[in-house]
């Protein structure tokens, strides 16, 4: 899901426990950022063929579990409330208070980049998402050619970062061990 609408003005600023309330009635996602809801669009066809091969190939075994679709990520630090695309918890999920659909403790996220979010995933998302203690890895799906961009926290506490290009190459990755082939991430995807 892509949010894609400039934030509504002050006025209409939301309480946490509203939003979750409203949120849970709709058709449509909203993510939340410090009291203002910002309307989420469907991603293309090529955002979602890639979302769907990545939940395939996070064949992960425990204590290792995928999350995806309306499982939304609470950012407490920030008081933000979004949707990435994927999220690998290591271990049992923690979810805010009296809530069963909004996790706290992604280690890995995975978002597919799309034109109009690709600047703010990079930036003042990724900033948000280091607010998460257990929070280890992120890669960023690029949708218009092969292409992944991988950031770890190395052992020193600092980001790494690595781009991985070519349907012939893999992407390793530290969260489970895997390696996951570009081929198969942007199986049946179609690019002008």
């Amino acid at each position: 899901m892509i949010a894609t609408s400039i934030a509504p003005p002050p006025s209409h600023r939301v309480s946490p426990d509203d939003y979750r309330a409203r949120e849970s009635q709709r058709d449509q996602r909203h993510e939340y950022n410090n009291g203002l809801e910002i309307p989420m669009t469907g991603g293309s066809s090529s955002h979602n063929q890639i979302s769907l091969n990545l939940i395939r190939l996070l064949d992960l075994q425990p204590p290792y579990q995928v999350f995806a679709l309306d499982m939304r990520l609470w950012l407490p630090a920030h008081n933000h409330g979004t949707y990435p695309d994927l999220m690998v918890i290591n271990g049992n999920p923690v979810f805010s208070p009296d809530r069963t659909d909004e996790v706290l403790n992604p280690t890995l996220i995975i978002e597919v980049l799309s034109p109009s979010t690709a600047e703010y995933d990079r930036t003042k998302k990724f900033e948000k998402y280091s607010s998460i203690p257990e929070f280890r890895e992120y890669l960023l799906v690029s949708q218009d050619e092969a292409a992944i961009d991988r950031f770890w926290l190395g052992d020193d506490g600092d980001w790494r970062w690595k781009r991985t290009t070519g349907l012939e190459q893999a992407l390793a990755i530290a969260t489970g061990g895997l390696s996951l082939p570009l081929v198969k991430i942007y199986r049946s995807v179609k690019w002008d």
